[in-house]
């Protein structure tokens, strides 16, 4: 198969805000964290993102603040690349180019990166230089064996010393000596290190432990003579810990949502703020001591404000331990609907990746204790309007039978949510294998069918609202059971409908069989190969004759429906089917020696239109096409399949993926860009400044030729991008900037713009300039 280069995997809405400690700004306006390929910049006070730094084509996974400029951040990627970037205008500063893969980053005077497969903590020298690119080649080895966990490695005392932990090992680097001291005070059990942090002013560190205590410790510059204290609060790991710019508090969490504050050298006094929603998994504090940050679990950051109050909450995408709804795409609000917090379904914009709400399913409080069994949500489903969902919840404790509920929602118009209207217990006898509505937008009714593990399938139909007499209405729709469907006792595992909804397919285990919505008659069946059915769909537009499935037995099927025959069959391994509504294209994940490939194919043609080996390691568990509110247009073959929608899928460590061309790549840098030139007409720096406006004094002068600006106009274009805080003094720009304003006279320049004699009593007539001043600038002159 061939491989594209113009088409690569990346994160791009939903990824994990939560993958590395957050930073905060001096000014505690601003908080930067790893987002996918980007670094994210959230307003502390409003929670939206006001810039995305975009640039790396791998994961980034640092971001820490330049030690000389606050106004300038650090961040590496898998990519091998270290980027300085403005933060505040969104500017790539420079980059620096090192093969390898950097896992973590930490700052002192020389940037520090972890190397996860060496496992070895490496000091990069950084190079002042003014190129843009630059290649680090100074490097140097500190540490050996460390952790590839950032909250492992933490600096102390302004930096004269650096600390990090790894299983019961703890080693302590000095720089002035050269000089590391390593520490085994445990044999084992619950004593395993978790996480780091260095008092800002004295010589202590304190570390954090599986069984939830706290250790502080001090007098290590001589071996034998360390000493330590316990503090005890957490009952399970402790995650992360941070001392205060001053140093005169500790900060601490855990699984149990709480942040704890204890006080130094008064461990006996601590603070609480409870029920922050999920377990901590990062905490952080701003330079000034303003502001505190808690990153969670659930993909989540809270801005709190010094211990005291929520402040801010800055909501990522949800993700659990197992999306047992799968990922669906709302066809009212174009959001991606799964899993999210316990007993609910998100709704998230990727287009603006942010969390639109979260629907309350189960309707029950959540209680965190281990091993208890509570309902969740497993299935769930849109009609092709979207005014209907379908969710069905269960929950199977060990001395009771299963307990499950199918709920149908109806959409509110004027709550813009979901209201729930039918509540059906106990629709099956056995957990529900899967689940899917009527898709013809058209239809006069709308079904919902459920497949179980008991053996049946069932209809559910929705019912006309029932009247008293000719006007009054005094009982809203409602749904039926309208019709129970088996096949000789075999388990129904996948149904779907075709997209007009004449016909819905049911795989019995090894049978396909097809139906008749309308008499709920059973048409054919389909034969195949051996295996049971995993993944059944029908084909979509001018290839709707079609039905394809997959199976266990590592093949797949496409069926004529039109003869009931079997069109063509071939040896693959496919984890999953799906189909594109807004096109003939179908997508196949196959699992292969430990990763997944991409094939995308229309079911009328053999030759694919698009593959790619590897996409991901592991296996893709769900995916799922969504419609583009832009309509690219590629004129490449071997990405038109991406025109009309984009394909997003999620893996099985819970990376949320999806396929990128390079001209929407460069269109996506390009909108980043703070000005915008136009280079087919002549502007001054005011022009861009201003905008513009034309005068309508000037009548025919708008058609005349316009002169375009000496070649020192690029010089004005960079000074209006570059950052005012990294310019030159303002002594030395006024010349350059009013040199650059002087046009000599020409024939050309005549006929055009506005013109100011600058007379000169010493000068030539070929050594004469004037000012030439375009549209909405005011001029002002002074006599000669």
């Amino acid at each position: 198969m061939v491989e594209y280069g113009d088409i690569r995997v990346v994160y791009r809405g939903g990824s994990k805000i939560n993958f590395r400690k957050p930073v905060i700004s001096n000014d505690s306006r601003f908080l930067l964290c790893a987002s996918g390929e980007s670094v994210k910049v959230f307003s502390s006070v409003t929670e939206e993102c006001v810039h995305e730094l975009r640039g790396h084509t791998g994961q980034v996974t640092g971001v820490l603040l330049r030690p000389s400029n606050h106004l300038q951040v650090y961040s590496c990627s898998t990519d091998g690349t270290v980027r300085l970037w403005d933060f505040t205008d969104g500017i790539l500063v420079r980059v620096k180019n090192e093969k390898g893969t950097f896992r973590t980053l930490v700052v002192k005077q020389v940037c520090v990166f972890v190397f996860a497969e060496l496992f070895q903590l490496v000091a990069v020298n950084l190079p002042q230089t003014p190129d843009q690119l630059v290649e680090a080649r100074d490097l140097s080895a500190v540490l050996s064996d460390v952790s590839s966990n950032p909250s492992t490695i933490a600096f102390g005392r302004g930096g004269e010393y650096l600390a990090s932990v790894n299983n019961l090992k703890m080693e302590i680097y000095f720089f002035k000596k050269n000089k590391s001291y390593r520490f085994e005070p445990f044999n084992g059990g619950k004593n395993t290190f978790t996480c780091i942090a260095c008092h800002p002013k004295d010589d202590c560190v304190a570390t954090g432990h599986d069984d939830g205590k706290i250790r502080l410790w001090r007098n290590f510059k001589q071996k034998k003579e360390y000493t330590y204290s316990t503090l005890h609060w957490h009952h399970s790991a402790v995650s992360s810990l941070c001392f205060t710019p001053e140093g005169t508090n500790l900060l601490s969490g855990g699984v149990e949502s709480v942040l704890v504050q204890w006080r130094y050298n008064q461990e006996n006094q601590k603070d609480f703020l409870p029920r922050l929603g999920a377990a901590i998994t990062h905490v952080t504090v701003s330079p000034d001591g303003a502001l505190f940050s808690t990153s969670h679990s659930d993909n989540k950051i809270t801005i709190i404000q010094s211990c005291v109050k929520v402040s801010a909450v800055i909501q990522g995408l949800v993700k659990g331990e197992n999306v047992t709804t799968g990922l669906l795409v709302d066809p009212r609000s174009k959001a991606l609907v799964l899993n999210g917090r316990p007993g609910h379904l998100q709704f998230y914009s990727l287009q603006r990746d942010k969390l639109l709400f979260h629907l309350d399913i189960v309707q029950q409080e959540y209680i965190h204790e281990a091993g208890l069994e509570q309902f969740e949500v497993v299935r769930a489903a849109f009609d092709a309007s979207g005014l209907w969902l379908a969710t069905v919840e269960e929950r199977k404790q060990k001395s009771a039978e299963l307990e499950l509920n199918l709920k149908l929602w109806s959409f509110d118009e004027q709550t813009q949510s979901f209201v729930l209207n039918t509540t059906v217990s106990a629709p099956h006898e056995a957990r529900i294998t899967a689940m899917c509505f009527s898709q013809a937008a058209d239809s006069q009714t709308t079904t919902l069918v459920s497949a179980s593990r008991d053996g049946h399938f069932k209809a559910w139909q929705l019912g006309l609202p029932a009247h008293t007499d000719g006007t009054q209405e005094y009982e809203g729709p409602s749904w039926s059971c309208d019709f129970v469907g088996a096949y000789h006792g075999l388990v129904p595992r996948c149904c779907c409908f075709s997209a007009d909804g004449s016909l819905l397919a049911v795989g019995f285990q090894e049978v396909v069989t097809v139906w008749n919505p309308t008499s709920w008659e059973l048409l054919t069946t389909l034969s195949q190969p051996p295996g049971d059915v995993r993944n059944l769909c029908f084909g979509q537009l001018s290839c709707s004759k079609y039905l394809l499935g997959s199976n266990n037995k590592k093949m797949v099927c496409c069926w004529n429906l039109l003869t009931c025959s079997l069109e063509w069959s071939t040896s693959m391994d496919v984890s999953l089917l799906l189909v594109d509504s807004r096109s003939e294209n179908m997508a196949a994940f196959c699992c292969q020696d430990g990763s997944t490939d991409l094939f995308v194919f229309k079911p009328s043609e053999p030759r694919p239109l698009f593959s790619q080996k590897a996409v991901c390691s592991g296996r893709v568990i769900h995916a799922v096409f969504t419609p583009r509110e832009v309509m690219l247009e590629s004129s490449e073959e071997s990405s038109q399949w991406l025109n009309r929608s984009q394909l997003y899928f999620l893996t099985e460590f819970m990376d949320l993926l999806t396929f990128s061309t390079k001209a929407e790549e460069e269109k996506l840098m390009a909108s980043s860009k703070q000005l915008v030139i136009d280079d087919t007409v002549a502007m001054t720096p005011f022009y861009l400044l201003l905008g513009k406006h034309r005068h309508e004094h000037l009548g025919n002068e708008e058609s005349a030729e316009r002169t375009p600006l000496p070649q020192s106009s690029v010089a004005i274009k960079e000074l209006l991008q570059t950052p005012a805080h990294v310019l030159p003094a303002t002594s030395f720009l006024c010349s350059m900037f009013a040199k650059s304003l002087l046009i000599s006279v020409t024939e050309t320049s005549r006929r055009v713009g506005h013109r100011f004699n600058l007379n000169n009593s010493d000068s030539d007539s070929n050594s004469s300039f004037r000012f030439r001043f375009f549209e909405d600038m005011t001029c002002f002159t002074r006599a000669s």
